[in-house]
């Protein structure tokens, strides 16, 4: 039986709750052999990242040890110190892998409805699933959807037995993440001297107020 590889991207500036449950979400779901988390170096859709790989690296070990969740943090990305795109990141994890493992990559629906200005998107699907958690009411087929990606979708719709047992090509979503949280909120509450609790865990809430990040 090949592996499963779950990975989460993303700028992680910082870490907060939602995507802890995301990640948690399809941790119980797939039951991936691994759960990979890999911190965005320079992702060329964001303006500068405000913490340092380093400190976002800290922040993902503590926040997910805190969930009690097992995960890798890849640092590819951070140590390839160029313009990071997620389908070069995949090219990377799939030459490691082999060709028979499962890739699965997870997103959000904010993601997945800015995918068709992802660098070769649909080279995606010839390297992973793509897995997508969604606030219930959310279809693949939703009106804020580009239309060339809900129809790229529609045709590749798979069950996570498919995900688990199949190496890459299918897209799966789950309507069940209701949780609705920004990073850019977290930092202008944060920025205000406003308390962040209910948005970002307290060991990591602890990390930003020991290095004074996100305060100016």
């Amino acid at each position: 039986m090949s592996v499963c590889v779950a990975l989460l991207g993303g700028s992680f500036d910082p870490v907060h709750h939602g995507h802890v449950a995301l990640a948690a979400l399809f941790a119980r779901l797939l039951q991936p052999d691994q759960l990979r988390i890999i911190p965005a170096g320079n992702p060329w859709q964001k303006n500068s990242l405000r913490a340092s790989g380093e400190e976002r690296v800290a922040m993902l070990k503590l926040a997910f040890a805190e969930a009690g969740l097992a995960v890798t943090i890849d640092t590819q990305e951070i140590a390839r110190g160029t313009p990071t795109y997620t389908v070069d990141t995949l090219r990377q994890v799939r030459a490691e892998l082999g060709p028979q493992a499962s890739i699965v990559f997870l997103m959000g629906a904010d993601q997945l409805r800015q995918l068709d200005t992802w660098r070769e998107w649909r080279a995606l699907f010839d390297l992973a699933h793509i897995a997508v958690a969604a606030r219930p009411g959310f279809t693949l087929d939703d009106a804020t959807l580009p239309v060339a990606v809900a129809q790229e979708l529609q045709q590749r719709r798979g069950d996570l037995a498919q995900l688990r047992n199949t190496p890459s090509g299918l897209a799966y979503l789950t309507p069940s993440l209701d949780v609705d949280i920004s990073a850019t909120q977290i930092r202008a509450a944060l920025q205000r001297g406003e308390q962040a609790n209910s948005l970002i865990s307290p060991v990591v809430l602890d990390y930003i107020q020991q290095h004074n990040l996100y305060t100016s």
